[in-house]
């Protein structure tokens, strides 16, 4: 614009020099005027004339440029260098909210209340086979999940830690392959012939839980066809982990991350043909630790439903479309991402409830996806009903007399401490040794042997307090576990409610106590905020737990 500006100087300059040769007034108003309009509208000229003597510049011309920033509020006009009554007002296109048609749930409610696995679409030799086994009523979010997988939903299973969850996802597919899977005279339809191979892989993000996962299959596929379950979970022998499956032909292979991603790369494992992949913990397989592994894995087993082979070029229109279910006891935000993009239209299972995983809300403006505890569901479902809460406040180096006076108190026989580090374990085991209480510790740290040994002593019963940190409070089943103590404060929420699972399990009873010093009270206040139950205080006095009024 200064530019223009100095142009037009220059030429008013010189014409008014040659005044007396041009006469009048009329050319130079004519000129400026062809200026003016030629390069902004916002440049006025002033009609009135100075003397002939009086020299012509800027001021004389009274030049505005009248320039209006736009609001930020406010972005559905803009105004440049013009007046005000021609400014032109340019509507701003709205967009209109895409309307999504949702998909009607075709699920008999019926089903999540059924009485007998007899009522649900199992074959009738898996029942017969669970009747066998001593298992016969269904828990609520089994019966609720079996109905729902077995109309080929992907789905994320959310219930309380000993509500059943792994029966839940392995009914259905036991249903579905192997030999107690159905025939066509079961109501089935005709199968074409497959291939031998891998058709369920089951990911677990610990040895302990893989295990354990590995037991309960073999226990309903019973002595003569447990070999059609292979475990792959890492600290195990590679090289006879890759023999069992050269040899034995499973249908179901259940592993860690690590151990199945590196036998999948060496070409051992093959899984272009499953059709069920179950991930257990699936917030903790989210973790970053098993980022690599855990998209080798989703790249290499099945294909993803809802993608037609005609769409995909390659070998990969030649795979099986798998059917991809989720499990864990709290479903912070990463795991609804996660079931969207790994999954078509994936269903929330609760129990007694199934939802459209996209009707629930988004994340809240404030929260942190990265911190753990970011938009987590931790809710009164994520912790067994049976329990009761407690916390006791005491001094760091009186933490372990309390543990021994609280199993005293509550007279329990089977009892997990649980303490943030490694290091501390084995002081807190030799401190309940010197008082006679039988204990011992179990971490990462230990051997794969010296674990077993310590988990089988717990569960015959050798021993009464179990001294471990955080290895344990996921995939550790003990029923008979009737006690679980915080001997550290659990980093949030989630944790919590994963130790308070390790007890009351399938409907027993269990306590919960929380060990903590003056300072951290208002951290158990937080948490029990956050978890929606009473976690009240309490002192140990002359031998019994006695609830105290909490200060204020």
């Amino acid at each position: 614009m200064e530019l223009l500006v100095r142009q037009a100087h220059h030429g008013a300059l010189a014409l008014a020099s040659s005044r007396s040769l041009v006469g009048g007034r009329s050319p130079l108003r004519r000129l400026l005027e062809i200026r003016a309009t030629g390069f902004s509208s916002a440049v006025r000229t002033n009609h009135r004339a100075e003397s002939h003597a009086a020299p012509l510049t800027i001021s004389n011309l009274e030049l505005e440029a009248e320039i209006k920033p736009r609001r930020k509020k406010d972005r559905r006009s803009v105004e440049f260098g013009a007046p005000r009554h021609a400014a032109a007002k340019i509507p701003w296109a709205k967009d209109k909210p895409v309307e999504r048609r949702k998909k009607k749930l075709e699920i008999d409610e019926s089903l999540f209340s059924a009485k007998s696995f007899s009522e649900l679409s199992l074959s009738p030799r898996l029942v017969d086979r669970l009747n066998e086994v001593g298992l016969i009523v269904p828990t609520e979010v089994q019966s609720t999940a079996i109905a729902t997988i077995a109309l080929k939903h992907d789905v994320v299973i959310q219930s309380y830690t000993g509500s059943g969850k792994t029966l839940a996802y392995l009914l259905p597919i036991l249903s579905e392959i192997g030999p107690l899977k159905k025939l066509p005279g079961d109501g089935a339809a005709q199968a074409p012939e497959e291939k031998p191979g891998i058709e369920a892989v089951i990911i677990a993000p610990s040895r302990e839980l893989g295990m354990q996962i590995v037991r309960e299959v073999e226990r309903l596929l019973g002595p003569s066809d447990r070999k059609l379950v292979q475990q792959l979970v890492g600290g195990a022998n590679r090289s006879r982990q890759e023999e069992a499956l050269k040899k034995n032909k499973p249908i179901i292979a259940v592993g860690t991350p690590g151990r199945i991603a590196e036998i999948s790369a060496s070409g051992k494992l093959h899984t272009h043909g499953c059709r069920f992949l179950v991930l257990d913990e699936i917030d903790q397989l989210l973790s970053f630790n098993y980022r690599e592994d855990m998209h080798r894995i989703l790249e290499h087993v099945g294909r993803r439903s809802g993608t037609k082979p005609s769409s995909v070029m390659g070998p990969l229109a030649r795979r099986t479309e798998r059917q991809t279910i989720l499990v864990s006891a709290t479903i912070p935000f990463s795991v609804v991402r996660a079931a969207r993009n790994w999954g078509s239209e994936p269903l929330l299972v609760r129990a007694k409830s199934v939802v459209p995983l996209d009707s629930l809300p988004p994340p809240g403006p404030g929260a942190s996806p990265s911190h753990p505890d970011a938009n987590a569901e931790v809710t009164t479902e994520s912790l067994p009903p049976s329990l009761e809460h407690f916390y006791c406040i005491s001094k760091a180096q009186h933490k372990v007399d309390t543990l021994r006076r609280c199993v005293h108190a509550l007279d329990a026989k089977t009892v997990i401490a649980f303490m943030n580090n490694t290091k501390p374990l084995k002081d807190a085991v030799f401190k309940l040794e010197a008082r006679g209480m039988r204990a011992a510790e179990l971490h990462g740290d230990l051997g794969k042997l010296a674990r077993s040994t310590t988990l089988k002593r717990f569960k015959d019963g050798e021993l009464r307090v179990l001294v471990t940190n955080e290895l344990s409070a996921r995939g550790l089943d003990v029923p008979e576990c009737d006690l679980v103590v915080n001997l550290d404060l659990p980093t949030d929420s989630i944790h919590y409610a994963h130790r308070a699972g390790r007890t009351g399990r399938l409907g027993r009873k269990g306590s919960v106590v929380t060990i903590c010093e003056e300072a951290e009270v208002f951290v158990v206040k937080k948490l029990r905020r956050h978890l929606g139950v009473g976690i009240q205080p309490c002192e140990f006095t002359e031998g019994k737990l006695v609830v105290v009024k909490e200060e204020e």
